[in-house]
């Protein structure tokens, strides 16, 4: 019924289970991954102590079997004709979503209520995909060595299939934003985990991408929510090797981001305008294991990557009704002071003691005013003294908006405020990580810092609040169209309290598809 690449519908299986009555032994099982050997097998359980309650198992099927999970007792209706009821397959369900979020480093102290069965169109694919993720973390920490590389590469395969991915998006909303990033944590976790196991033995994941992110578009805004290891994301440049301790917090902490974009449609006479402003950018970037452990065989969770770039790219994917896209401004320069301060200060001593006078003459060259002062000091001539001064103001963030085709292209840069250099691009120097005043250091406690507490950022409308604006003919109105938004994320790690030369910058692209029904 399964292969390595065609997972079985567990949902389908669990309702066309029979009664109790008709079964021919304690047990009966699905195949769940048969790329193993042995394979993997969901299994179903009599209590023998109880009529009224089953379990399920998830079991490796080796000469003695290994069970790997099982469930809370499953109440049942014994004078159903069908084995398991919506109530109980919902029972079911909180079950698996309780053991999903046990693997998260933080206890969660509420769980989400399930809406009722019939109401939801897509409920198969969302306890499908809820089952599969929790045999992932199984898999991850309870397998067999023998049987778990090839386990999990098959439900990984199968968790970033198109079907799943769009139950995944259901399945979020549902379990509500607080869970729904503790989900992500003990999944993140895993495969962070199972990353490392596979480097350890110089193997790589068969898909470079560790990512999860869904697009939702609705009450006039797009937003994209998205999740991803640091370890799955790609490394663009880094320095020398880094000792384990620094490598163990590197390692277990996750990017969280948020894209919140408003849209607005104007119709006109002969045209119609779609304008797009940014509402919120956020970035976090999450330790995935408590702080004892980061402290214990880390560095602590302050030693961690922060955002140094941000790209965004918006097109329309039907583009032969676009007549012109505009953005607001191509830059967002820094402020720049400039003052010149020059002074001459002569002074001799007399062989009369009795009698002194100082002179004192100071030029200003802002506003040309000269001015002597006597005073009953005598000395000699001493010295001559010109300086010149110049400061410029430096918004850590840099802004940009440009076009490129249809598409309209947002960019934010973090640059360093001694001298000006794009941060992601750059290699620092030995001496600038040796600074003990550098302006990295302390990141996260400075009062000039460019990120929030916690390490994240946040660009929001009121201050990045430009748009990008598309005229597009009328024949459109009506329609559903599509908006490509396609982005890059650049996270980039420099020492900030512990003692070290490393530094390493990695990359993360995602791409989604929002809708706007010109109306």
């Amino acid at each position: 019924m399964a292969n390595s690449w065609c997972y079985p519908d567990i949902y389908l299986w669990l309702q066309n289970l029979p009664i109790i009555t008709q079964w021919n032994s304690n047990s009966m099982s699905i195949c769940i991954c048969s790329s193993s050997n042995p394979p993997l097998n969901l299994s179903v359980n009599k209590n023998v102590q109880s009529s009224s309650t089953i379990s399920f198992s998830i079991v490796a099927d080796f000469t003695v079997p290994i069970f790997l999970w099982s469930s809370k007792p499953i109440k049942i209706d014994t004078k159903s004709l069908k084995l398991l009821e919506n109530y109980s397959i919902s029972s079911l369900l909180i079950n698996i979503i309780e053991d999903v979020l046990s693997y998260s480093s933080k206890t969660c102290t509420s769980l989400p209520r399930i809406p009722k069965l019939d109401s939801i169109s897509n409920f198969g694919d969302v306890f499908n995909q809820a089952f599969l993720t929790l045999t992932f973390l199984i898999c991850t920490y309870e397998a067999p060595e023998s049987i778990r590389v090839a386990c999990l590469n098959n439900i990984k395969n199968q968790l970033t299939n198109c079907q799943l991915r769009g139950a995944s998006k259901s399945l979020m909303k549902y379990l509500g934003s607080n869970i729904e990033e503790k989900w992500m944590r003990s999944l993140n976790l895993a495969i962070t985990n199972w990353i490392v196991e596979l480097k350890a033995t110089n193997q790589t994941p068969r898909s470079s991408s560790a990512m999860f992110s869904y697009a939702v578009s609705r009450l006039g805004l797009w937003k994209v929510q998205l999740y991803c290891p640091v370890m799955a994301m790609d490394i663009e440049s880094s320095s020398s090797s880094a000792d384990d301790r620094l490598l163990f917090s590197l390692k277990y902490h996750q990017l969280e981001g948020v894209i919140q974009l408003n849209h607005k449609v104007t119709v006109h006479e002969t045209w119609i305008d779609v304008m797009v402003k940014i509402d919120n950018i956020r970035c976090d970037v999450i330790e995935l294991v408590n702080r004892t452990l980061m402290a214990e065989r880390g560095v602590g969770v302050e030693e961690k990557h922060f955002p140094s770039r941000i790209s965004l790219r918006l097109t329309p994917v039907l583009q032969s009704n676009i007549f012109s896209v505009s953005v607001s401004k191509s830059s967002d320069n820094p402020r720049r002071e400039v003052g010149t301060e020059k002074s001459i200060e002569a002074s001799f001593d007399p062989p009369n003691t009795y009698i002194g006078f100082n002179v004192s003459i100071c030029i200003d060259s802002l506003n040309n005013k000269g001015k002597t002062v006597f005073s009953n000091n005598f000395t000699i001539l001493s010295q001559v003294s010109a300086g010149e001064t110049m400061t410029m103001s430096l918004k850590p963030w840099k802004f940009e908006e440009s076009v490129n085709g249809y598409s309209g292209m947002l960019n934010w840069f973090l640059h360093d405020s001694v001298d000006g250099r794009e941060v992601f691009s750059t290699k620092p120097s030995k001496m600038s990580l040796r600074n003990p005043k550098a302006w990295f250091k302390d990141r996260y406690s400075s009062a000039y810092r460019p990120f929030t507490r916690q390490g994240g950022v946040v660009f929001a409308g009121d201050e990045y609040g430009e748009r990008v604006h598309w005229k597009v003919d009328k024949s459109v109105i009506g329609m559903k169209m599509e908006w490509e938004i396609k982005g890059w994320i650049w996270l980039t790690y420099l020492p900030n309290k512990y003692r070290t030369f490393y530094n390493e910058t990695r990359k993360l692209e995602f791409k989604e598809i929002l809708y706007l029904t010109i109306a």
